[in-house]
Formats: structure tokens, sequence, C-alpha cells
């Protein structure tokens, strides 16, 4: 392709990829870097293949030339004494050596440089690689994985092996050292330290590595170990200033608290770390429900017991005699007897997810979320995807999974939100939710657990539907359009259920009571995905429109 018209290409390709693009929410969006970088390495080849081209022009002027003045500068008179040696010596000097410098002096970085600069505007951000770093940790601590599992790239149901280097676990720990956060900076400054102690070649020095380990060592309260790092640090180099000055600081401490201790009588004369062994503990975050969440996602603390699982049926769905499934009806699975998940088979065929992916990959944006106390959408750390959404006029395709949708379930689409398509990033998941709108909440559900800290987070949070005019979120429909090799579970923290992605299949339950109210125990979660790409589109029904499809129960809770 002429340079010109690679510009062109290039130029146009700009103005339809939004430089902000985000990549490691979206490993749909990321395979268009795997083609950016296998370009750049044809350019490279081409640019090393122009450079080989002219050093053998140059070293076979060079052999020519070093044979030739061999010769002259044995005899230098009676060389020249041949009138055409005498010219020739003449016009190499004026002109042969000229046209060498110029072929020295030429550029054949061009090509490549030009390429480089055009893709280097699609390349991912310091933002991304902050962002990719602390999903590696998210899936670390999700799955309780070490960081040498992580490191030596032993994920299960993996094709492609990969390794973390020095500089690699080095980069993790400075990423969570900038953020604050120690206890992942230990982990990693420690993995690093390893496999520089092992050996490994790296342009990282052990003293770059002690210096961030001691500090966040340090804060940890762990006096002993960052002292005993420190002087390992100042053994590698005795004139490493804030070293030093850490060290005296770290003495004083140790004197400070001795001091302390014998004033209040106490026996022991040493300082005792925070946690034996270096190990230390994963600090409390902002989700109530934690433990309990990601511990669904491993497959732990599944509440399905044998006498529920005897409630649990499979049947054919025909939508309550829907005239378009009776010949032809769906398979339905229980996954939860209360609140009822029902799973449904070949719900979408392979070439209409293919279709909706191709659709919605250009479209995807950022997965964002509604600020309880403002309501204003914004992008959080706790949904790490990009969606986009797709109107039935976009692709008759859209039109027929709708239809099929309302049929299953019975309920309208016509008042229900545009189809969503998800494609979960590094690492993507989100948090635990809800999908109706908590608003107006009721006070009487104040309990414990997750249900005090839903009335905590979400008391002042405005109707987040009011303006469509369709009531709340009455329902979820929700399509797997793939597999995922680990990881990637939709878990329900209040009642213990993990439901597993299965591509082709979709679930569906209801978030409102047939009165209206929310069914609090609906708070879901899609895991992180462990190793795999997780694509999903789901349909939010809603409340006007259903009132005769789903009339009200004869109590709050049917």
């Amino acid at each position: 392709m002429k340079p010109w018209l690679q510009l062109v290409f290039f130029t146009c390709i700009l103005l339809i990829w939004h430089t902000e693009a985000e990549f490691f929410t979206s490993i749909g969006q990321m395979t268009d870097l795997i083609y950016a970088e296998k370009d750049l390495v044809q350019s490279l080849k081409e640019y090393i293949r122009a450079e080989e081209n002219k050093l053998s022009q140059i070293k076979s002027w060079a052999e020519k030339m070093d044979a030739l003045t061999s010769k002259s500068a044995s005899d230098p008179e009676g060389y020249l004494a041949h009138p055409v040696n005498a010219y020739k010596l003449v016009k190499r000097l004026n002109t042969d050596w000229l046209e060498l410098e110029n072929l020295v002096l030429q550029d054949t970085t061009n090509g490549f440089i030009a390429n480089l600069t055009i893709q280097r505007q699609f390349f991912p951000t310091e933002e991304d690689e902050t962002g990719a770093a602390k999903a590696l940790m998210r899936l670390q601590d999700t799955y309780k994985l070490d960081p040498e599992t992580l490191s030596r790239g032993n994920l299960p149901g993996t094709k492609y092996r990969s390794y973390l280097t020095v500089g690699d676990c080095f980069g993790m720990g400075k990423t969570a050292y900038n953020d604050g956060d120690y206890y992942h900076t230990v982990l990693w400054m420690e993995q690093a330290l390893k496999q520089h102690d092992e050996g490994e070649d790296t342009t990282v020095s052990k003293v770059e590595i002690l210096d961030y380990l001691s500090y966040a060592v340090f804060q940890f309260g762990d006096l002993h170990r960052a002292m005993e790092l420190t002087r390992r640090l100042i053994s590698l180099d005795s004139t490493h200033d804030r070293a030093g000055s850490n060290l005296r600081y770290f003495e004083k401490l140790l004197e400070k608290e001795r001091e302390e201790k014998e004033k209040s009588n106490k026996t022991t004369t040493t300082t005792e770390p925070v946690v034996q062994s270096g190990a230390y503990e994963r600090p409390l975050d902002y989700l109530p429900e934690r433990d309990i969440y990601e511990a669904l996602c491993r497959g732990e603390g599944v509440k399905m017991t044998p006498r529920r699982q005897k409630r649990l049926f499979c049947r054919y769905h025909d939508g309550n005699r829907n005239p378009h499934l009776l010949i032809a009806p769906f398979k339905e699975e229980d996954e939860w007897d209360s609140p009822h998940i029902v799973r449904y088979y070949d719900v979408m065929s392979d070439e209409e997810i293919e279709k909706i992916k191709q659709l919605a990959k250009p479209r995807l944006a950022r997965a964002t979320v509604r600020d309880p106390k403002t309501g204003v959408l914004t992008v959080a750390s706790y949904r790490v995807s990009k969606s986009s959404w797709l109107e039935e006029d976009d692709d008759p395709v859209v039109a027929k999974v709708n239809q099929r949708m309302q049929q299953i379930t019975g309920l309208t689409v016509k008042t229900a939100e545009l189809l969503q398509v998800a494609n979960y990033g590094m690492g993507g998941q989100y948090e635990p939710h809800f999908d109706f709108s908590r608003r107006p909440f009721d006070s009487t559900l104040k309990s414990e657990g997750n249900r005090l800290a839903t009335f905590l987070n979400y008391k002042d949070e405005p109707d987040a539907f009011k303006r469509l005019g369709t009531g709340n979120r009455v329902a979820t429909f929700l399509n797997y359009m793939s597999d995922v090799e680990a990881g990637g579970a939709t878990v329900f923290p209040d009642f213990g259920a993990a439901i597993w992605p299965k591509k082709g299949t979709a679930v569906f339950w209801y978030n409102l009571f047939r009165s209206g109210e929310g069914d609090y125990r609906t708070r879901h979660a899609a895991c992180p995905v462990l190793v795999g790409c997780k694509w999903v589109s789901n349909k939010w029904f809603h409340e006007r429109g259903n009132e005769f499809l789903r009339p009200c129960g004869r109590t709050e809770v049917d």
C-alpha cells in the first residue's frame, strides 16, 4: 500500500475509533490490538530488510575498497604511475565516497516510523495499563491465586500460556504502590525479588525492588522486616540516601516502642510484627458481602441442598400455550426455587450470536452505573465491561431475538429497554447490584447484612426510571452468548446461588414481587472472568404494559 493511501486509510479508522478506548474493559475490542501489533511487526520486518540491504551494499563497498587500498598503499607511487588509477582515485574521493555517504545517511525508518506514529493514536493508554494491572490483582483476590501462579501462567483452561517477568511483576507492584495499595505492593515486589534471586535476566535492579518493598512492609507496621529489607538494600547500594534515612527512622521508632513497653511494664523486649512470616491480611473494603460474593465466584458456599434440589425440575416451556411455541417449545430448567430462576436452552443460534456481536462491537462503550446520590450515569471500578444498545431497526435479527424473549416470558417488549450487549474485559466483572430502582425504600426491610448495607447505600437514591414513564424493571432476561473457560459466573450472594455461562442459553428472573415491591434477594453480580471472553445480552422488562400479563398477587410478597 502506498504511503499516502495508508495515511488516508488510518485517518478514516481514526474517525470511527475513539482514541480513549479503555481497551482493558473489553476483550472483544482488545482483539483489534492483536492485528495492530501484527501490522507493526510486518512494518518492522520491512524496515529490517531495508537496513540489511543497505548494510549489504556498504559491506560490499568496504570489502572492495579494502582490497584496493591494500594494494595501493603497498606502493603508492607505483600505483599512481598508471594514469587510470590516478583518475579513479580522484573520482572515488570526489564522487564515489559522496555516494557512499548518501547511502549511509539514507533514512530507511520513514515507513516504519510513519506507521508507528499513526498506530500509536490507537494504542492503550496509561489508564489501560493501570486497569489491566488492577484486573490481574482482582483475579488474584477473587480466585485466591498467589503471585507465583499468575506469574507462571498456571491458569485453568488456557490454550496459550504466558509468563510474567521480573519487570512485569515490578510494574504490578508499582501500580499498586501508586494507588496506595500496599497489600498488593508487597505481594508483587516479593515475587519480583524472588524471580530476581533465582537469576532471571532483567534490567530492574534489586535496589529498586527493595526500595518499594521495604516501605510497603513498613506501612503494615512490620518494623523488623522493614529494617531487614532496608539493610539488604544498603548492602547493595551504600550511597542510597533514602534508604539510610529510612533505616535511621525505623531504628528510632523501634527504640521508642521499646521504651514505651518498658514504661508499661511489658515483659517482651521486641516489637511483634502485625502478622508472622511477612504475610499480611487483605484490607477490608466497601463491599459488605465481599467474602460471600468471591466464595460463590470460586464455586464455594453454594447453598444447593438435597432438599432444594428435589424442588428443581426440567420441562418443555410453551409460554402458556403461545401459538409460536406449541410446536417448538423451549427446554426450561429450574436453577433456583425461591426466588424462582430458570434457564432456557437454545435461545440464540450461533449465527444470531455472531450477528449480534458484529452489530454491537463498533458501538461498544465503557459500561456505566447510576450514582445513587445524583442519579448521573458514570463509570465505576466495580463494573468492568463495555456495552452497546441495539434497536430493532438495526437488523432483523434484533427484532427476532426480542420477539423470542417476549414469547418465552409472556411479557411485552413494547415498554422494555433496548437490547443491551456487553463484553467483559480483563477480569471483567459487575459487583453485587440490583437491576431494579430501590425507591421508595421500604425501611421495614432493614435487618442485617446485605439488606442493611442496601439501606445505607441506597436510601437517598432518586427514582432511576421515573423519566421513562414505564415503571420499574420487573424482570431480567440474560442471554449468554459465549462459553467462559474459567470464572464469569452470575452469583446471588443473598441466597447463595451461582449460575455458570453456557453459550446459547438464557436465564430469567423477576426483580419485583407482583405487588411492585422490590425483591431484595435478587441482588446479583457478574464474577470476574478468569480465562476467556464473556459476551452477554440482556433485556429489562418494565412494569407498564404488563399489568394484566403479570397481575398483582394477594399478598405483598407474591
